[in-house]
């Protein structure tokens, strides 16, 4: 019974060893960056999942070519930068204001303010 607990542990305890980590990075801040960047950046094949909780072929060779970025010396802007160029805006959570995005960022305020004028302007009845 002994030789079979000892071996147990003796099993468990090896596959951490034998482990390798998925993705290598030089230093910790790299590594937190590349984790913060794929939960920004949106996987373009999946429906609205960040690359961070996707496993599809096309988030992981984005994932890699980030860790390469990173590599390179590429700031977080730069990195957004290559990939909504390459796949355009949608892969980014939070797209800047453009002239293509502009309509996104005024559409709440302008809905709000003809609200606003539904509201006080109606005709009592």
């Amino acid at each position: 019974m002994i030789i079979k607990s000892l071996l147990f542990i003796f099993f468990i305890s090896s596959t951490n060893v034998l482990g390798d980590a998925l993705y290598n990075f030089e230093n910790i801040k790299d590594e937190e960056r590349f984790y913060s960047l794929i939960k920004e950046i949106r996987c373009p094949k999946c429906t609205s999942g960040s690359l961070a909780s996707s496993n599809a072929p096309v988030s992981e060779d984005i994932k890699k070519k980030i860790i390469e970025l990173i590599k390179e010396g590429k700031t977080d802007d730069e990195i957004k930068t290559f990939l909504s160029d390459r796949f355009g805006n949608e892969v980014l959570y939070n797209p800047g204001l453009n002239s293509s995005t502009y309509i996104l960022w005024i559409a709440p305020v302008l809905f709000l303010f003809i609200a606003f004028l539904i509201f006080f302007f109606r005709r009592k009845t």
